[in-house]
């Protein structure tokens, strides 16, 4: 498999869109269960089926693109693939060495992102990206190989990887999150997002809370024919240090919903966004965090 997702790697971007696509289209044919949370999770947002509709060859595009992303060399930039709308607010936030929370919706290409940051200002504010490791050993070669670049690190999703990105923003660096992923039970509240109550992780505000650090939103719009992406800054709401966990998570929740109404089309609406969430390994998390202590 890892051999294959190498082969996809050298194919031009557009081809791999196109590939993309039909495997986008394919698993909907394929998976009632998906097309049914797709459709009610569209609904959910108040949107009519033609405006979510993109959004099937779109979740095809995303997995099409990995490979390209993830096992480019690491000394080859993504040059005119890339384009960016609203850098000033990072320099801005980087200026005043406090810490920035990048904050990512599922939504467009959240990959190129990370790279992207990390080809401007990771020499002198390294990112920090949570990540939870591939449970398949081939899976997980293939993801440490894409991790691997020049101004971005990794931080797994246990106690660890917290205090790993605390110390991260308290030293003036940046981190990466998708506050729309649902956390592990015990790590999050549930608040409502598109109406309907969704278990949200509270990481995102307690970052800012404890560390001071300066939230900013940004997604990657993925152009069409593979013409590669403009990364998109915006401003984030201000967490209060007196903000509840509840109203912390429903701020950025009501900004995740802005962005994602922007583009409807490039949303994963087929992530399970409103599933139970799974228990903690509290024991495996913090014998993990033992040797980071400090």
């Amino acid at each position: 498999m890892f051999l294959l997702m190498r082969l996809l790697s050298r194919l031009p971007l557009r081809l791999l869109h196109v590939l993309g696509t039909g495997a986008g289209w394919l698993t909907w044919l394929l998976s009632p269960t998906y097309r049914r949370r797709f459709s009610a999770n569209v609904a959910q947002a108040g949107l009519a089926p033609a405006q979510g509709r993109p959004a099937i060859a779109a979740a095809g595009r995303m997995i099409a693109e990995t490979a390209w992303l993830w096992l480019r060399p690491p000394q080859q930039p993504l040059g005119s693939k890339l384009q960016w709308d609203g850098a000033e607010l990072i320099d801005q936030a980087l200026a005043q060495n406090k810490g920035l929370l990048l904050l990512t919706p599922h939504m467009g290409c959240f990959e190129v992102c990370a790279q992207a940051y990390a080809e401007r200002w990771g020499a002198s504010k390294p990112m920090t990206a949570l990540f939870r490791p591939a449970r398949k050993p081939w899976m997980r070669e293939f993801v440490d190989a894409s991790r691997a670049r020049p101004g971005l690190l990794t931080a797994p999703a246990n106690l660890a990887g917290v205090r790993q990105m605390i110390r991260a923003l308290r030293s003036g660096q940046t981190v990466g999150l998708l506050p729309d992923q649902v956390p592990p039970e015990g790590l999050g509240v549930w608040v409502p997002f598109f109406g309907r109550e969704a278990y949200t992780m509270t990481l995102a505000g307690r970052l800012v809370q404890q560390t001071g650090a300066v939230p900013v939103l940004l997604w990657g719009d993925r152009l069409s024919g593979g013409r590669g992406y403009v990364v998109r800054v915006r401003p984030a709401p201000q967490i209060a240090s007196d903000s509840t966990p509840e109203s912390a998570a429903l701020a950025i929740n009501k900004a995740m919903e802005h962005l994602i109404l922007q583009a409807p089309g490039q949303y994963l609406w087929g992530y399970h966004r409103y599933k139970q969430p799974r228990g903690l390994d509290i024991g495996a998390a913090a014998k993990a965090g033992e040797g980071q202590n400090g």
